[in-house]
């Protein structure tokens, strides 16, 4: 067993933490203070070929593993400081892009992907609706073919990159009478008739990731943008995302949580009370302990869940432990920085409280945390 990285893996992450530090880091406080994409941002890291690092060099993307893109995301994290650029990033490359590579017409990748790949265009998933969020098999977006289109009728709320997006996998139901297997995929460009931006959310974190309501209102979808087989895009879909979106789009929280503990530490040893520095404390000592166990057991199993999907190997539960402990560890992790850093880390002249708004998101987005405990019980007791 080899829990090493590559030499190239090694300066992929230095080159990214490096580009992060220069252009990410600097307005992340003000970009969430102001819920603000900024497109400049966005078009530098995309000419660093970060949206199609995944998706194969024919179709403009950089070929790389889904350990290697896990890395760029862990690196996003550790040097930007902006957990709403990650996320952006990690839904336009993962559950925007990869269902098309993945599931695509040769005819969709040849037309999609290279402008997914340069970050010309920015993708996303409309899947989750006001009445299916966990019960995503529930959605109620229907999809009728007429003359060669699909017609599409619904609202998806929730959205990432809704606002600013160009083009959108989205899943609705073409048999009303089949459930979960009666749900198509169909990639929907916005200037499709029909098709428009409801009202922008405003959330308590992740504020410099945009989120919106998706409308259909008769949106004509041609027949070629069906996305895999009819009745088969919930499963098709979720299969094509799972491990992805268990590492690389979960990759991001292990370089906050990396960075956090580093200010922590240095924080620590400044910081005077009683005469003597607060790392002298064993409280303080055994924060900081916990936080580098959360840090390293989340980071392998989110490498071991990058590792499986690199190999070949469809490992559900394992997917799902690190889903649900890399959320709650991100979570315990920003508290503690804010408890060490005492008053100072209540306010916003410190990160540590955005850290903490960021962090609520993944126990929540992406199959809650109670999901997650759900299909790791049914494994266990199959």
């Amino acid at each position: 067993m080899d829990f090493s990285f590559t030499e190239e893996q090694k300066l992929l992450k230095q080159s990214v933490i490096e580009f992060a530090q220069k252009e990410i880091l600097p307005g992340a406080a003000d970009r969430d203070e102001e819920a603000k994409f900024d497109r400049d941002v966005w078009d530098k890291a995309a000419a660093q070929g970060y949206m199609g690092m995944p998706y194969p060099e024919e179709y403009g993307g950089g070929g790389a593993s889904v350990v290697d893109t896990s890395v760029v995301g862990e690196a996003l994290g550790y040097g930007g400081g902006d957990a709403g650029f990650c996320l952006s990033w990690g839904a336009h490359v993962v559950i925007g892009g990869v269902p098309i590579w993945q599931l695509g017409t040769e005819e969709q990748k040849k037309k999609y992907l290279p402008k997914i790949a340069s970050g010309e265009w920015i993708a996303g998933l409309g899947l989750t609706e006001p009445e299916a969020g966990s019960d995503a098999a529930g959605l109620l977006t229907t999809a009728d073919k007429k003359d060669g289109y699909y017609v599409l009728n619904g609202t998806k709320t929730f959205i990432t990159n809704g606002p600013t997006g160009t083009v959108f996998v989205v899943l609705a139901k073409t048999d009303k009478d089949k459930g979960p297997a009666g749900i198509s995929g169909f990639i929907v460009e916005k200037d499709f008739p029909g098709f428009s931006v409801g009202k922008e959310i405003h959330k308590m974190g992740n504020r410099s990731s945009p989120t919106s309501e998706l409308i259909f209102e008769n949106c004509e979808v041609p027949a070629e943008n069906l996305l895999g087989q009819e009745n088969a895009g919930f499963i098709q879909v979720a299969m094509a995302t799972l491990e992805w979106e268990r590492s690389v789009m979960l990759s991001a929280a292990i370089g906050g949580m990396e960075v956090q503990l580093e200010q922590c530490i240095s924080y620590a040893k400044q910081r005077k009370q009683f005469g003597r520095p607060i790392a002298k404390f064993q409280a303080v000592q055994f924060m900081l302990a916990d936080m580098k166990m959360w840090l390293e057991t989340s980071r392998w199993i989110l490498y071991k869940t990058a590792w499986n999907k690199d190999q070949g190997i469809m490992d559900t539960m394992t997917a799902s432990l690190s889903k649900l402990y890399i959320t709650d560890m991100s979570i315990k992790s920003a508290h503690n920085a804010i408890q060490i850093h005492g008053g100072y880390g209540y306010t916003k002249d410190y990160p540590y409280e955005r850290s903490l708004r960021d962090a609520q998101l993944g126990v929540l987005g992406g199959g809650t945390s109670e999901i997650q405990r759900y299909i790791i019980a049914r494994e266990l007791l199959a």
